[in-house]
């Protein structure tokens, strides 16, 4: 983990975020500025600051990402009808803070394009 990463203080417990699901591997919480009536941040709990910064050992913990996203969307009452998932990918792709998260976002109509 990073010491001075937001995301990895979440996962220390050092900031408390409105979590929705945590794992010893995965860590979810609402996102403080939602763009829908849901939206989550999954995060893995091991510091990884891009999509670019993957690597193979890394195929599992990304599988496990959108396994929680599915729960997320189930436990919210969206599954069925619909939602978006989105991971962003430097400052050019929509990335604000450099730990690697999905958005999921769901509860509402999504258009597209979305910016």
């Amino acid at each position: 983990m990073s010491d001075d990463c937001l995301f990895c203080k979440m996962a220390r417990g050092e900031i408390k975020p409105d979590t929705v699901y945590e794992d010893e591997k995965i860590l979810a919480f609402r996102d403080i500025n939602p763009q829908g009536p849901v939206h989550v941040l999954v995060i893995p709990k091991e510091h990884i600051p891009t999509l670019n910064d993957l690597e193979e050992h890394h195929a599992e913990l990304l599988g496990r990402m959108f396994l929680v996203a599915k729960k997320i969307a189930e436990q919210e009452n969206f599954a069925e009808t619909g939602y978006r998932t989105v991971i962003n990918c430097n400052r050019h792709g929509g990335q604000e803070v450099f730990h690697i998260h999905l958005h999921v976002i769901g509860g509402r109509q999504m258009t597209w394009p979305p910016g």
